[in-house]
C-alpha cells in the first residue's frame, strides 16, 4: 500500500502518519510497514540539537499505526479509530537516526470484541531498534 491508500485506512496525518509505505497485510492478524526516517521531521529539531534521534515514543506508535492498518482492514471496523490502551515490556535496543529505514511490523496476538494486545518489532537493517506489546481498543466510527 502507498501513502494515499494507507490515508483511506488510518484516520492520521502528517504530521502524525508516522507509516510510508504498507508492504504486507492480513486483515486482522498482522501487518509489516515501512517509515523512512528524514533528517527533516518535525521532531529532530529538538530532540536532540545536533544529534538527532527519532524519540522512542514515535517509534511505538509508528508500530502502533502498522497495527492499526491491520485491523482497520477488517470490514467490520473500517471507518474507526483504533486507541492505545497500555504498552507493556517495551523496550529500545537501537537508537533510530536520520538514513535509517524503519521496517514496522506487528501483529495482532489477541482480539477479544473490540479489545486486544499486538506484538510489535521495528528494525534497521538486521538490527532490533525496539520491540514490545501494544494494548488497544476499536473506538466508535469517525464522523464523515
Amino acid at each position: 500500500m502507498d501513502l494515499v491508500a494507507i490515508q483511506e485506512i488510518l484516520p492520521h496525518r502528517y504530521p502524525f502518519l508516522l507509516v510510508d509505505r504498507i508492504l504486507e497485510v492480513e486483515a486482522g492478524r498482522r501487518a509489516v510497514g515501512q517509515k523512512n526516517v528524514s533528517g527533516n521531521e518535525w521532531y529532530f529539531s529538538g530532540h536532540f540539537p545536533g544529534r538527532p534521534v527519532m524519540p522512542g515514543v514515535l517509534i511505538i506508535e509508528a508500530l502502533a499505526q502498522v497495527g492499526a492498518v491491520a485491523l482497520l482492514s477488517v470490514p467490520d471496523f473500517r471507518g474507526r479509530v483504533v486507541l492505545f490502551g497500555g504498552m507493556d515490556g517495551v523496550r529500545f535496543r537501537r537508537q533510530v537516526i536520520p538514513g535509517d529505514v524503519l521496517r514496522l511490523e506487528t501483529e495482532i496476538i489477541k482480539l477479544k470484541g473490540r479489545v486486544g494486545k499486538g506484538y510489535g518489532r521495528a528494525w534497521v537493517e538486521n538490527e532490533l531498534a525496539a520491540e514490545g506489546e501494544l494494548l488497544f481498543a476499536v473506538g466508535e466510527k469517525l464522523p464523515d
